[in-house]
This record gives C-alpha cells, structure tokens and sequence, in this order.
C-alpha cells in the first residue's frame, strides 16, 4: 500500500484482502468491548474534519486510541483556515509538530491527493468532495464479508444519489476488484450512464423493483442537498420511486443484507422497517468502522 491511504482506486485487491484479514482480528468477540492492543504507542495521529462528521470522525480516534497511539481532533471552524489561512500552510503548520499521520475529510475532490505530494507525513482520506472514502468502502466490505462470506460473485444493487456520492465511487472501486456483479440505481438526474465507465461489471437501472431483484446486497445512499443546486425530487417524490421499503427487499435473495453509510433520512431513502430489520446491517457497518480504521491506521503507522 502506498504512503497513506489515498483511495481505493490505487489499490490491489491482495491490499485490500489484508487489511480486510487484519479488521477481522480486530473485531470484538461475544459482546466484549475493542481490546485495546497497543502496536502504536507513541504515534500521533491528528484528525482533520473540514466538513463535518459523526461516524468517521470517532471512529477514527476510538480506532487511534485502541492501538496506543495519541490522538488530536481539529475541525475547519476551530482551525486558521477560518482566518484565512491557506490548507496548504495549514497542513505544513501541523507536519511541523511531528504527528505520525494525518487523517483528513475535505469537501474539495482530490485534497488530500494534492497534499499528499507536497507533505511528507502519511495522510488517511477520510473523504474527499464526491471522489472517494476509501475507509467507508473498506468497512462496507468487511460488514459484507461477515454476513454473506464472500464478496466474489454477488450482486450488490447500489441505490440514490450517486452522482454525489464518495461512498459509491469507492465501493464501486473495491467490488470490481472482486468481480461483484454491480447494479447503480436512482433517478436519471442522479446517476448519469457515463458512471458505467468507473469499473467494469456495472449496470445503470432506473426501475429500484428491477434493480433489488436477485440482490444479495442493497446498498442505500443519502441524498446529498447541500451538494445540490436544487434537488431532483422532493422528499416524498423521492421516497415513492427510490425510497427501500419491505416490498423491495423481497424481491431481492432471501438471504440478502440492506446496508447504509448513514446519516440516514427515514422516509426519504429508507423505511424504518428496513432500516430496524433483521436483514439491515447499518450498526454493523457502524461497530466495523473502529475495526477496519484500526487496520488501516496500523497499517500506516507502522509502515
């Protein structure tokens, strides 16, 4: 793996399938808390959230923290960036106390790539504008993984915004690296036909029944306002083609897991009936992000 951890795209699938190996052994068993195991004592990871974050952000620093390492926590309002310092100057600013890695979200698509060549300390994309989270698709694989064994062959149906979505494109990345059978759905305006063109294996569907139809995987995306000058449909507009509710899933495998990168809009991309159900896995992909950003962050630190 290079320096850092850029996106997905970059990867081979033998990196991929060791950090997925090393997630796993991170995992808690029976109810038990993470173990805290201490591999990078004496490392310093600082987190950089420009855009703001719940999910990625703590489980970063519960992930730092589980391996040993001291963990600082800034965010856009609380940085110079605020009076008007340039990121480049901000980011030079905290390389020069030192820290191990660098964990980074930003709403500019390509940001930490642009700084990662002009830094010599490693940074962790933790989400760049609408390019990639490499992180999001890592967990989202290791939470596949655990329900399904597998991620060879299946079917995974991709449904919402995706021309805005990060967590798409990294996931698109990663299951074609493992010759998913990948179906992109949402209205027109939201997933373009040239987004066949990210990997091979994918299918545009515009019809959400035909596109959950044999799925062994449904994967639900929020729709992304604030990236959008006026939204294609209004929230129950929405809800009524697009929105997953119980009558979707089962048209899918009997077996088949709904899965959702969050925060989630009830009534607008999910029903609570799916989202509360049996086959939902959203916590799960919460309780995976603390053992999938341990791996990586090992990975980095120790590198």
């Amino acid at each position: 793996m290079p320096k850092g951890l850029l996106g997905i795209e970059e990867l081979e699938r033998s990196e991929i399938e060791q950090i997925l190996e090393r997630a796993k052994a991170f995992q808690p068993q029976g109810g038990q808390t993470f173990g805290k195991v201490n591999t990078c004592t004496g490392r310093m990871v600082v987190n950089l959230f420009f855009e703001n974050s719940t999910r990625t952000r703590s489980s970063f620093e519960i992930a730092a923290k589980r391996l040993g390492a001291e963990t600082m926590s800034i965010t856009a309002s609380g940085s110079s960036v605020s009076k008007g310092e340039s990121l480049v100057d901000t980011l030079n600013t905290l390389v020069a106390m030192r820290p191990s890695a660098i964990v980074m979200r930003h709403a500019a698509s390509g940001a930490p790539h642009f700084l990662a060549r002009h830094l010599t300390t490693p940074i962790v994309n933790a989400g760049d504008g609408t390019h990639e989270h490499p992180t999001q698709a890592l967990l989202d694989a290791r939470t596949i993984m655990d329900r399904c064994g597998r991620l060879d062959g299946l079917r995974v149906a991709i449904i919402g915004d995706i021309a805005h979505s990060r967590v798409a494109r990294s996931n698109i990345h990663l299951l074609a690296k493992f010759g998913v059978d990948i179906v992109l759905c949402g209205p027109p305006a939201l997933v373009p036909r040239d987004l066949a063109r990210i990997a091979t294996g994918i299918t545009i569907e515009y019809d959400l029944r035909r596109a959950v139809q044999g799925a062994d995987v449904i994967m639900m995306l929020r729709v992304q306002l604030e990236r959008m000058h006026e939204p294609s449909m209004q929230a129950g507009e929405y809800f009524r083609f697009y929105g997953l509710r119980p009558e979707h899933v089962a048209l899918a495998n009997p077996d088949a897991i709904v899965m959702h990168p969050g925060p989630m809009n009830r009534g607008r991309e999910i029903s609570s009936e799916v989202a509360d159900s049996q086959q939902s896995m959203i916590l799960n992909q919460v309780e995976n992000g603390v053992s999938v950003r341990m791996a990586v962050l090992e990975r980095v630190l120790l590198q």
